[in-house]
This record gives C-alpha cells, structure tokens and sequence, in this order.
C-alpha cells in the first residue's frame, strides 16, 4: 500500500507532462520565430551586432516586407538601448563611403521589400545606454506611416557579424 500511495502522484505527474508535452513543442516555432507584423507588413529577423566596450553607436537590422497592394514607409524607429535612433542609408561610391540619415524615412513598396543590411540601409542607435552584447536581445519599436508602430526584438549577433542567407541575418 505504501509503494501504490507514492506510485499514485508520481504517475498523475508524469500524465501531466506527457499531455504537455504536445503543447510546449506546439508552441516553440512562434517563439523560435523572428518575425513581426502590423497590417500587411512583416518586419523579419531584427538583429544588431555587439560592439566594442566604449561604443556609442551600434545598428539595427532587418528585412521589411510588404504583401499589401499599397506602399507604406518606415518613418522612425527606438530602441531600449539608445539615447535616439537615425533611419540611414550607406553607398560606397568609387571607393569612398558615404552615410546619411534619412529624414523622411524609407518607402517600402507595394508587394516589394526592403533589406536593412550593413552596407546599404540601417536603423542608426545613437548615444547608446547600454551596449549591445552578443546573445542579449534588447526590445525597440518601428513606425510605419500606414501601420502604425511594431514592437520588435533585436537579437545581438557577434561583434564582426553580417548577413547570411536570403533572410538578411546570421545565426
């Protein structure tokens, strides 16, 4: 009788965790998923780099794509970590790099995309709070004329990390 009164609540639990089972593993490709959305626009796989002890700035990258038939344009951007944040796009022409802010934001065409990338455009995290550091994500937000503000997640990548694969991040 002793050993069926503790063979009893061992048995309840173990049921319990193989009825669970099912749901956790359910529920880990959304939280595996780097993927945002507002309206008809997915903001895909936010991602920095870390930086250097003494930095004050870092960037923010992503790919935006939009499935509506009409344009929409990021016009600003926070995050946790900065003091202020600059929507930029860099070009290097005949060798010589050049980087802008962009006031007025960034159109993201109508059943297009766009690629914020190192090399090309880029949210800009300015007087930084705290550092990026590799493996800590940090929160922020994207705003969009049409679909209003998306929370994000920016994961933090390695200090030299660029984009692989068609996505526009590395992991």
């Amino acid at each position: 009788m002793v050993s069926s009164a503790i063979h009893r609540p061992v048995v309840r639990v173990l049921t319990a965790l193989a009825l669970a089972a099912p749901l956790l593993v359910a529920a880990q490709p959304a939280a595996v998923a780097h993927e945002f959305k507002a309206g008809n626009l997915e903001v895909k796989h936010p991602w920095s780099r870390a930086t250097p002890p003494g930095a004050k700035v870092a960037g923010g990258y992503f790919v935006i794509v939009n499935s509506g038939d009409t344009a929409d344009r990021l016009i600003s951007a926070t995050a946790e970590i900065a003091g202020r944040t600059e929507i930029h796009e860099m070009n290097v022409k005949d060798g010589v790099m050049t980087m802008r802010e962009m006031p007025k934001g960034i159109e993201v065409p109508a059943k297009g995309e766009v690629a914020f990338q190192p090399g090309s455009y880029h949210v800009m995290f300015l007087d930084l709070k705290k550092a990026p550091k590799q493996g800590e994500p940090f929160s922020g937000t994207l705003t969009f004329e049409k679909a209003g503000t998306v929370p994000v997640s920016f994961t933090v990548e390695a200090i030299g990390a660029s984009p692989s694969g068609k996505d526009g991040h590395s992991h």
